[in-house]
């Protein structure tokens, strides 16, 4: 097990292991194992993009920002246990990845504050107790939203200019279709 200092971890090329973290190469299964538990963190370190297994347990963690889970994609393992999670709607994201992740750890965890929600199941909250969520999606679904939006538009402006085109096409087409029949009749009423 090697603490987490700054360096590759072994046979993890181009992963490092966060500080104060320890982390722990898998081997044949490759990825990594980051143990950061009873470390006393109020935040989550960056994480090795391979994590497979990912202690977090015994901490100072009151949520987990949107996103931060979601380049996890080979993540087996997770404890978030004993960590004083604060209900709000900042905790949202947590609940949700950990629906889709493992509903019995999600069944584990427990509210710490505000007063009203202590010792409350994460996995028994309702939206009202959460209080008014304006925004509960991550940045990334923002910036995809506006950039799909400017998509659209570009796609609508798109289309108009080709109409316009098409209609001055067509007035251009019956144009010369009506100069070339006055043509054929001039000549003939000159033969």
């Amino acid at each position: 097990e090697l603490p987490g200092v700054p360096g590759e971890l072994p046979g993890v090329p181009g992963e490092h292991c966060p500080p104060p973290c320890s982390c722990t190469a898998l081997g044949e299964a490759g990825g990594s194992r980051v143990d950061c538990s009873s470390r006393g963190l109020r935040s989550l370190p960056a994480l090795p993009r391979l994590t497979r297994s990912l202690l977090l347990h015994n901490n100072s963690l009151a949520s987990i920002p949107a996103g931060a889970l979601d380049g996890l994609r080979g993540l087996r393992q997770l404890d978030v246990s004993h960590n004083p999670w604060h209900c709000d709607c900042r905790i949202l994201y947590l609940k949700l990845w950990l629906q889709d992740f493992s509903a019995p750890a999600l069944a584990r965890l427990r509210c710490s504050s505000p007063a009203e929600l202590r010792m409350k199941p994460l996995g028994q909250l309702s939206g009202n107790e959460l209080g008014p969520c304006k925004s509960i999606l991550p940045t990334k679904c923002l910036q995809f939203f506006w950039r799909d939006l400017v998509l659209i538009a570009a796609a609508i402006v798109t289309l108009v200019l080709a109409l316009w085109a098409l209609k001055g096409c067509r007035k251009l087409v019956c144009q010369l279709l009506l100069r070339a029949r006055l043509l054929g009749r001039q000549r003939c009423k000159a033969r």
